[in-house]
């Protein structure tokens, strides 16, 4: 009986994890829903926390897939470690949803964070974001529109500002306007989405209250004021989040120009931008949790951490 007691008690404390000196406790939450689903993420709260907040996306592809919410957990642990409190973030995802979609999601989710910033005991004024690939691309997007604050909406969490204050990405796409090379536009190539299986997140749609629908949006020039609504580098103004970008310069999936132009345009805005060239390395490589490092040296100098 003892023997199963103690297996008992170490299940029900399987959400206490120890990664070298850090304890953290892990509990997942609905920050929002949408069309009858709920919107997941989880908190990861160290037992010494900076009272500093990072959301991190699970995010690759446009995909935020919950069976991969281990691997993700793994890349949060750096910041864990360094007393950041991580709000690990879903969002909804391809093919059914397109990227202005899980942008909404980011959005509702950095709202939600804000909101609720005291239950959680991180400083509202000062929220990091992360991703890698299409989360690093959701996040960008998040350090460079527009805020959706609403003073006047019903919903007390739409009452709070949607904006980040740091960002820190991995290999992320910047510019559907200009992907890889200047004019070329992927959302006018079938062919070379479905090669890339993303085409899903380029289908916009919008609301047809005749049939009450949603319609897959054909026009072209309603389809390029999307692209460049999702383009970051498209949207960057002055009062940005500094942004640090991390890229292999083999990177055959999406072109290390795309970071390159990130951060010339961030740089000529006057927003402070850092573009760190992995030399041999493809989309994605080994030991990126330690290059994670940098990120925190970022978040530390502009979340104003006081070590």
């Amino acid at each position: 009986m003892k023997y199963f007691i103690l297996v008992f008690n170490l299940l029900v404390s399987s959400a206490i994890f120890s990664q070298d000196t850090a304890i953290y406790s892990q509990t997942e939450i609905i920050y929002g829903r949408k069309d009858g689903m709920a919107l997941t993420m989880t908190v990861l709260t160290p037992k010494k926390a900076n009272g500093k907040a990072i959301i991190s996306l699970n995010s690759g592809g446009w995909v935020s897939d919950y069976n991969s919410q281990n691997s993700y957990l793994k890349t949060s642990l750096p910041f864990v470690n360094s007393g950041y409190t991580v709000f690990l973030t879903t969002h909804s995802s391809i093919p059914r949803y397109a990227i202005p979609d899980a942008f909404e999601d980011v959005q509702r989710a950095i709202q939600y964070i804000r909101f609720n910033s005291s239950i959680y005991k991180i400083d509202k004024d000062y929220i990091g974001i992360t991703g890698t690939s299409s989360g690093g691309h959701l996040a960008l997007l998040a350090a460079t529109r527009d805020d959706i604050l609403n003073a006047n909406s019903k919903d007390p969490i739409g009452k709070v500002s949607s904006k980040v204050q740091a960002a820190a990405v991995f290999c992320p796409p910047t510019d559907f306007l200009n992907f890889g090379e200047l004019g070329f536009n992927p959302n006018t190539q079938k062919q070379f989405l479905q090669e890339m299986g993303v085409l899903g997140a380029f289908q916009y749609t919008k609301w047809d209250s005749i049939t009450n629908t949603y319609l897959i949006i054909e026009n072209k020039d309603e389809k390029l004021v999307l692209d460049s609504l999702i383009s970051p580098a498209e949207m960057v103004t002055v009062d940005d989040a500094p942004v640090y970008l991390m890229h292999g310069d083999k990177d055959d999936v999406v072109p290390i120009q795309q970071s390159q132009l990130m951060e010339k345009k961030l740089k000529d805005a006057g927003v402070p931008a850092i573009l760190n060239v992995k030399k041999g390395a493809g989309h994605g490589w080994k030991n990126m949790n330690e290059d994670e490092k940098e990120f925190i040296k970022w978040f530390d100098k502009y979340l104003k951490v006081t070590r």
